[in-house]
Order: structure tokens, then sequence, then C-alpha cells
């Protein structure tokens, strides 16, 4: 038995009730100044003041205990929203855009999500997942410890495989946890424009089964956009998708109000993301639904939109969550520092909602709240030591990373523990 005793140091962590927090709560973090972490085969024995925890521990686990050095300890961040398994960049496209050009101008040209499909078609399992590899050891230095990542740069039966073996291959060779979402609704390809209902006959008849029979994806995405799928094809696969045991989730209102949070609430959807375009009254209904809205603002950021109102989401009782959406075209950051950083600073957000958003209710947006997503008796000892006193520091010192340690299961993962020591 493994046990390891963290002491001094000024933890953080929203507290797990059984659902996502939301309203006031989502605000409202468990604080111990003095604090202290035991941690025992890789899960939380104990937390609480330092005199506490250490009471009744023998002195040999006491002196040996870990110094924080009176740093802020928080929970692992958990991505909720990424499409880390790529080809390659495209840093065209972020030209044009920075240009003035449209990014649903781009896709109608067969750029952006259609670029990265076309060179997802000739790579390898082992090139993609080389490169997922990569995105998920750069995410891991910034504090994710959980993540998603979605396939949806096939669009065929054979390429949405591909991809998901290289998330699943990917997985086994880091610390993170991954959850793999199938997306292959990310864009109509260009063999089916303007039959788009056809294409979706295909994801469902086709695509669905073989997904279920490789046993990697347990949730299911669709992008419901205007010029991309409909709120009646979007019902249509998530229910088809759920009746075969996956959680749903969906790209909703990104661009226009298209009724995505509406179609969330109706199905029971885990979570709808982005929401920059979502009704007031949709809001109200995926609160009352229990759907978590996951917001991206490194997208609203990148392409230069207004950001999600996450001000009235709050306000109404809808649990917030963020996420980096790291991709290679709209949102290329994997730090979920940054995103902290914009949520607090450009979308009124307190530091304390923020950093629940970026673990908790994301982990809940994902299914893992069972494991992760806050420093409770039973969870997974999954945290970071930051280079300052209080979760603030995430947004107040912009421009770099605060996290200084990064502990998976009570183990050090960054900076990697050398050789001997």
């Amino acid at each position: 038995m493994s046990t390891t005793l963290f002491r001094n140091g000024r933890i953080y962590t929203p507290v797990d009730g059984g659902s996502p927090v939301s309203g006031s709560r989502q605000d409202d973090l468990a604080h111990y100044g003095e604090g202290a972490l035991l941690v025992v085969d890789g899960m939380i024995e104990r937390i609480g003041s330092e005199e506490e925890v250490v009471a009744g521990l023998a002195v040999e686990i006491v002196e040996n205990g870990y110094d924080c050095g009176g740093r802020c300890l928080i929970p692992g961040f958990v991505d909720p929203h990424t499409h880390n398994c790529f080809a390659v960049l495209r840093e065209e496209e972020f030209e044009l855009r920075i240009a003035g050009t449209d990014y649903l101008e781009i896709l109608r040209r067969g750029g952006g999500i259609l670029s990265s499909v076309k060179a997802v078609a000739p790579a390898d399992v082992e090139l993609l997942g080389a490169n997922t590899l990569g995105q998920i050891g750069r995410a891991l230095e910034f504090g994710t410890t959980t993540m998603e990542i979605k396939s949806g740069y096939g669009l065929d039966t054979e390429n949405e495989l591909k991809m998901l073996e290289a998330i699943d291959a990917a997985s086994r060779r880091t610390p993170v946890d991954i959850v793999a979402t199938f997306m292959g609704a990310h864009a109509v390809p260009p063999a089916y424009r303007e039959r788009a209902d056809e294409f979706i006959d295909l994801v469902i008849e086709e695509m669905l089964p073989a997904v279920h029979r490789q046993g990697i994806a347990g949730q299911c995405d669709i992008f419901c956009e205007e010029g991309v799928f409909s709120i009646a094809q979007g019902r249509r696969l998530l229910e088809a998708a759920r009746k075969m045991g996956m959680r749903v989730k969906l790209h909703a209102d990104e661009v226009h109000d298209l009724g995505g949070a509406g179609l969330a609430a109706e199905i029971g959807a885990v979570s709808a993301d982005h929401l920059l375009a979502a009704s007031k009254s949709n809001m109200e209904a995926m609160a009352a639904a229990g759907v978590v809205a996951t917001l991206l603002p490194a997208t609203a950021y990148s392409l230069r939109k207004p950001y999600a109102d996450a001000r009235t989401m709050i306000g109404k009782g809808l649990p917030v969550a963020l996420a980096t959406d790291c991709n290679p075209g709209s949102s290329y950051t994997e730090s979920m520092p940054f995103v902290i950083g914009l949520a607090v600073l450009n979308m009124e957000m307190s530091p304390a909602e923020a950093l629940a958003a970026a673990t908790l209710n994301s982990a809940y947006a994902i299914g893992m709240a069972e494991k992760t997503g806050s420093l409770d008796i039973g969870k997974q000892a999954d945290f970071l030591l930051l280079d300052g006193r209080t979760p603030a520091i995430l947004a107040y010192h912009a421009g770099v990373s605060p996290v200084a340690e990064v502990y998976k299961q009570g183990r050090r993962v960054f900076p990697e523990v050398s050789a001997g020591k």
C-alpha cells in the first residue's frame, strides 16, 4: 500500500454533492488555508486542515510528508471538449480569418473542417496517434489531467474508426484519462452536398454500429449549425446513439440561434457546447433538464466573436463548464489556464466559478465526475500545485502557465521525476 501526505497547501476545491454546481453554488469552493491531503494507493483518503488530516497518522507518514510550500493546491483540470486528433495544422486559414474571411465561408469553400478531413484520409494510425499524444502531453503541462477527444475528421466509417483507434492508442501511453467521442457528423462531406439527410442515414445505419462494435467511444456528438446539420438531423442521430447506450452531446448555437440548446434539453444531453448564440429560453430549458453548458472562450477569442453569456447562464441556474476546444482551426490552444483567464476577464466569471467550471462541471460534462473533478474522499488524487496562493493566479498571471506541478493519482507527472530520485 502506498501512502503519501501532502501538507502545507492552500487547498481550493469545488465540493461534489452528486450533481454539477450551478447558480451561487458555482462560486462556493471549499478552502483550507493550512490544508493537507492524504493519498492512499492513488485515491484521496483524507482532506481538510492539516491538524485534522494528520490526527492519528503514523509518525513516519507525517515526517515524510510532502511539503507544498504554502502554494495553492487545486483539482487537475478536466478539458471536456477537444479535437486533439488531427494530421496537420491550418495556419493559412488563420491568416484568412484575421484578414476578414468568415469561418463558415471558409467551410463552404472546402476549407475548415474539410481541410482536416483531407489530411486525415492518407494518415495512418501511428501518425495520428503520435500527433494526439503530443497534444495530450502539452495539455498535461498546463494542468489537464482528464480530457475528452473527438473523432470527426474522417466523415466515413473507415477513417472515423481509424481516428478512434488512434485516440485509444494515445490514451494507453499517457497518465491523462481520455474520454473518446464519436463525431462522424462534424461536417457534410462534399459527396453529400445538398444530401445531408442521406449522410445522416449513413452515420446512423453504418458508422454508429461500427463504432459501437469497436467499443472505444462512449459519447456521440454532432455539429448543429446553419449550413451544417439541422435540429431534426441532430435529433435523429443523437436518439439513435442514445439507444446504443452512448452519452450524447452537441455543438450548439455557435454562430446562429438554431435551437441546439433546446434540443440538448429535449433529449437529455450531458452537455451542449459553444452556445454563443443560445436564447435565454433555451438556457432555462437546459437548466431544468440538468444539461451542462460547456463554454469555449478560446474559440470566441480566435474567431473574434462575442463571448457566450456566462453571467446569464449562471444566473439562470445553468451549470457552466469550460474547455479549450483545442483544434487545428478555430482554437489552437492546449492551455486551460488561458481559457480560465479569458473566462474571468472577458466573460465576467469569478476565479472560483471558473475553477469549478474547469474541474467538477467539466467532469460531469463527460461522465467522469465519479472519479475526478474535485478533491473529495474516494476520488482519484488528481491535483495541481500553482505558483500562487489562490486560484486567482490563473487569470492574474496572464500569458504564462502558473502550474508548477501536476499529480495524477497522487504521482507527480509534471515535471517528470528524474531517474534515480
